[in-house]
């Protein structure tokens, strides 16, 4: 048992696991797991190698959101009788965006001491890297999936002063960065990153329409943080203009400025947080209505008796 623990209850630790680079870890959460009677994992099959690469024997229990609500109250009993918990999820810190923040509680209310072993977060390791304000932010973790859910939070957040930190996916990342440019618009500055602390770690450092259009050409690869920048007035008004253009418009413009077409519609695509595909598309049904509009066969105006 850990020697950090004196009395005759247990104790619930809350320990951060690699999200990448197995160097992440600490020596203190280490030697805690070593020391611990039970380790509630959120996969125990992931967790094994993790344990098995630091030669942690202590034994593993499953613990995530299918069955918390029926396995939170046995580790509850389990520490009230003396056992040293350490819960950990796949990667990162328990807790953020994990039902490690269930047990803490059950825990809490139970007289139980809780304590932290710090270590990889990757909400935070990405913010700290992606060149926007870290004086005030709010993480949402993964947006809900319902539309209306996902439509509600994103108007609440919409005029939020603070930056914005997400989680999603890689078949998801699309139709999210869509999501986030109807709600917040295409000008705004964002990063997402990926595979952090990993041999291929990448930060995309770009607007919201232009990390779209990027997208829409390279598939989504690992799991995703995404970083927005806060609303600031001044920048949305400077940029409101623009967004307020049509597809045809942007290309036109774009066009007159000199740019090749191909190169318009893909600047297009990127300002406006759509795909190249609907650009195409909205070219393409302007070119179809002015073809099948009727041809005027007057050469003038008519005169005021209505003839020509």
């Amino acid at each position: 048992m850990s020697e950090e623990c004196n009395n005759k209850i247990g104790m619930l630790y809350l320990s951060a696991t690699p999200i990448g680079n197995l160097e992440d870890m600490t020596y203190r959460s280490v030697r805690i797991l070593g020391e611990a009677d039970l380790i509630a994992a959120e996969d125990t099959r992931h967790s094994r190698k993790l344990l098995s690469h630091f030669d942690i024997h202590t034994p593993l229990t499953s613990y995530h959101e299918h069955n918390k609500l029926e396995k939170g109250p046995e580790l509850v009993e389990k520490m009230l009788a003396g056992d040293t918990i350490v819960c950990i999820s796949d990667a990162g810190l328990p807790g953020i965006s994990d039902p490690g923040a269930h047990l803490a509680m059950l825990a809490i209310e139970a007289g139980i001491n809780v304590s932290p072993l710090p270590g990889a977060n990757a909400a935070l390791s990405a913010l700290i890297c992606s060149g926007l304000d870290t004086t005030a932010f709010t993480f949402y973790g993964f947006l809900p999936r319902t539309g209306k859910k996902r439509r509600e939070l994103l108007e609440r957040i919409n005029q939020s002063p603070e930056t914005l930190i997400f989680y999603e996916a890689p078949h998801h990342l699309k139709g999210t960065l869509s999501d986030l440019i109807k709600a917040l618009g295409p000008q705004r500055r964002a990063v997402t990153a990926r595979e952090l602390t990993k041999t291929f770690e990448e930060f995309n450092r770009r607007t919201l329409g232009e990390l779209a259009g990027y997208y829409d050409e390279h598939d989504p690869k690992g799991e995703f943080v995404i970083i927005i920048e806060g609303f600031d007035a001044e920048n949305e008004v400077a940029a409101e203009p623009e967004q307020q253009l049509s597809p045809v418009e942007m290309v036109a413009r774009l066009e007159a400025e000199g740019m090749g077409h191909k190169d318009a519609m893909r600047e297009t695509a990127k300002k406006l947080g759509i795909s190249r595909r609907d650009v195409y598309q909205a070219l393409l049904n302007t070119s179809s209505t002015a073809l099948t509009e009727p041809a005027s066969h007057c050469s003038g105006p008519p005169s005021p008796e209505g003839k020509a």
